[in-house]
């Protein structure tokens, strides 16, 4: 069963979670002086637009008419009931996702690749560079600067520069220029926070270049709450007062975010972050002050963390090996407003081609971790004979990651 909502009903405001946080954020701190950085630090990187979202106190930021004409060629996204698989679970829990892989690049992440292409070409900025791990994020933003007429370098983790040349080519067809990373380590395979810092360096010395992240951020997460608000109003159409359970693959916190963060201020919900055994930021990390790339170029974020100098194992799960997570996500992890729970690689995979041979929807290797967890949830209320509600965000699909399937179904799989 689809539930859809029509065009005309796309959020117009993306939900501010910073005012309703349990705790408040730490301030960013300045790489080279260790003191709370402002908006004059920020804008050799990212236009005002961006910088006044990430600090903003206000509930609601509306989303500028030009952004809502570009996201209504795929938004709002289905939100389809999973009864399929309730049925090969024997499960009384009733299980929804979000299907953000109808999106042109496949994954949720053009919802804040249009508005942050926006943003940059309104002040004349030609020019982006940005960081991808498994190439969802690359792909988005080059089909929003194709969408904006804006050139865009993408440094590629080195791993997944190998492992999915299709990523690549979907860059470049969108007109993106794509190298893998890092640029100077031929032999190394790379981690997002040196992609990073290829990207920073990149930006930082060009007068016609500004710097895009695709995660982490609190203006990203704030772009992502049109997920969570969306699916607010598909679940009630389906007749469901709210869920018992929110859950998302998480690497940075973008998807998650996305489809958690409208159901913080929702005491009942309980909200869960799924992330891989292998770079576990959120269960076996610090909670503290660190760089957001390796090299040391960004500024300081309060978050969790594994330091910025881990690489992680080269998982297919490319766009959840970061050694630290959006300082929102960390917040509402550290204030017990949000679970976190890990998973191996193989089991992972396992719950995607179970999800797939039900649905029929092929998850990204990333998704699959949220899957992970679904399945073990509609588990959890089969043992007990409890009714629930579970939400969750299908973040990407896999087709161009079929050869992470491959080397699961025959064998070869690096159970990390």
């Amino acid at each position: 069963m689809r539930y859809q909502l029509g065009p005309d009903q796309i959020p117009t405001a993306w939900f501010n979670v910073l005012p309703v946080l349990p705790d408040p954020l730490s301030p960013p701190l300045h790489p080279a002086t260790n003191e709370p950085i402002g908006p004059d630090d920020l804008a050799p990187l990212f236009p005002m637009g961006l910088i006044a979202q990430e600090v903003s106190a206000e509930p609601w930021v509306d989303v500028p008419g030009e952004v809502l004409d570009i996201l209504r060629l795929w938004r709002p996204t289905p939100l389809v009931r999973a009864e399929r698989l309730e049925r090969a679970l024997g499960t009384p829990a009733r299980i929804y996702f979000k299907d953000e892989s109808v999106s042109p690049a496949g994954s949720h992440k053009p919802n804040t690749a249009v508005p942050q292409a926006f943003y940059n070409r309104t002040e004349g900025v030609p020019r982006l560079t940005t960081e991808t791990g498994a190439g969802q994020w690359g792909t988005a933003l080059a089909f929003a600067c194709s969408q904006f007429d804006l050139d865009c370098k993408v440094y590629m983790v080195r791993a997944s520069y190998e492992q999915k040349p299709y990523r690549k080519v979907l860059m470049e067809t969108w007109g993106a220029d794509v190298v893998p990373s890092p640029v100077d380590q031929p032999d190394h395979p790379g981690s997002l926070g040196l992609a990073i810092s290829d990207a920073v360096r990149d930006a930082a010395t060009r007068d016609d270049t500004h710097y895009s992240l695709g995660s982490v951020l609190n203006h990203v997460l704030l772009h992502q709450t049109v997920i969570g608000l969306e699916a607010k109003e598909q679940l009630t159409l389906a007749g469901e007062p709210s869920p018992d359970v929110v859950i998302g693959c998480c690497g940075g916190g973008s998807n998650l975010g996305g489809i958690a963060l409208p159901f913080v201020p929702d005491p009942d919900v309980r909200l869960v972050a799924v992330e891989p055994s292998s770079c576990p930021t959120l269960t076996e990390g610090r909670f503290e002050y660190d760089f957001g790339d390796t090299a040391g170029t960004t500024p300081l974020l309060a978050m969790y963390t594994l330091g910025h100098e881990f690489v992680p194992p080269t998982i297919h799960a490319g766009g959840l090996r970061y050694h630290g997570d959006a300082p929102i996500i960390s917040s509402l992890v550290k204030s017990g407003r949000m679970e976190a729970i890990a998973y191996p690689q193989g089991k992972t995979f396992e719950a995607a081609v179970q999800f797939a041979r039900a649905e029929g929807k092929v998850p990204a290797p990333e998704t699959g971790h949220a899957v992970r967890a679904v399945i073990d949830e509609a588990l959890a209320a089969k043992e007990s004979g409890e009714e629930r509600v579970i939400l969750f965000n299908f973040s990407g699909h896999g087709l161009l990651d079929l050869s992470a399937y491959d080397d699961f179904l025959h064998g070869r799989l690096l159970d990390a």
